[in-house]
């Protein structure tokens, strides 16, 4: 990839940012807005995925994999990050409950924390491909990382208070009033500059999407070691993020079946990694097949358990 193509991609971004801003700014989300947003998100992902397969030898002239492989190794780490990023949803539950954020200050901390971690994830994406191009033996231990990763998402039995490490560091450094005052960062008060609590919510949300990408990243870096389309899965994988918050956060208690289908990636992801380059090496093609099946089986298997408690709850009454 040359630096205008990711000079061209990051101006896309912006844009598509920007669109985000735009569909936001009242401040109000209705779920009905939400789900439209979601499935405009998810469509774009996939014209993305189709400019990859008639363009790549735009995109990247000089790379090794055709336009095939590109595109489904872009859908794969797509699904995959998108798979991944929803139990970030539960985390920004989290968060807004944990700092008693108002519902019309949402989508703007959503939208800073996402940009937040857009950037360091670029940031982190780029050291690790260079690892990878450095030191095969990297891959080995981002694949053990991985299935360490699933086997303790196994262990969990839920979400706990959010980390407050970022909170005690912004408290060291800076002034921080106990009042929001609307989407304000900060403000003056008595002549001396004070940061409100929406800059710990921002800040708090994208160190702790950078948490999840530490899980995320070597798990797409198994799939792909392309750069660019390791970021690209990234970007629109976050840009429905905050979308998908809205259309789910009255449901999330009932995807009971969430966290077992999460390990069972990871786990499987990581010895992906572990295989790559042997004779045993796991097509591009069943990672995605395997991704996209877990996720329907526990979206479905979660929906028959609701069901079949509110019957169980019927019948007691």
């Amino acid at each position: 990839m040359t630096p205008l193509m990711y000079l061209s991609f990051g101006l896309l971004t912006t844009l598509l940012v920007a669109i985000d801003i735009y569909q936001t700014r009242g401040g109000t989300i209705s779920v009905r807005k939400a789900a439209i947003w979601s499935v405009f998100w998810f469509v774009l992902a996939f014209v993305f995925a189709a400019t990859i397969y008639f363009f790549w030898d735009v995109y990247a002239p000089e790379s090794s994999y055709s336009a095939e492989k590109a595109t489904l190794a872009f859908i794969t780490g797509y699904l995959l990050e998108k798979s991944l990023s929803v139990d970030n949803l539960f985390v920004f539950a989290i968060i807004f409950q944990q700092y008693a954020v108002p519902e019309k200050l949402r989508p703007r901390a959503l939208l800073w924390g996402v940009i937040g971690a857009l950037v360091l994830r670029a940031l982190m994406i780029a050291v690790g491909a260079q690892l990878l191009a450095q030191f095969h033996w990297v891959l080995y231990l981002f694949a053990a990382f991985l299935i360490w990763t699933g086997i303790q998402l196994t262990r969990e039995t839920g979400h706990g208070e959010v980390n407050p490490l970022p909170e005690k560091l912004l408290r060291r450094l800076l002034p921080i009033t106990t009042r929001y005052q609307g989407k304000a960062l900060s403000v003056l008060e008595d002549g001396q500059r004070q940061f409100t609590p929406m800059l710990v919510v921002i800040v708090v949300i994208a160190f702790m999407d950078v948490m999840f990408a530490l899980d995320s990243i070597p798990a797409i870096f198994a799939v792909t070691r392309e750069p660019f389309l390791v970021l690209a899965a990234n970007v629109f994988a976050l840009l429905g993020l905050r979308s998908l918050y809205f259309v789910l956060q009255g449901m999330m208690d009932k995807f009971v079946y969430l966290k077992p289908a999460l390990a069972f990636i990871m786990i499987f992801i990581g010895v992906k990694m572990m295989l790559v380059d042997s004779q045993w090496q796991i097509p591009t093609v069943w990672s995605l097949v395997v991704v996209i099946s877990v996720m329907v089986f526990a979206t479905l298997a979660s929906v028959v358990r609701g069901r079949n408690e509110l019957v169980s709850i019927d019948k007691e009454i």
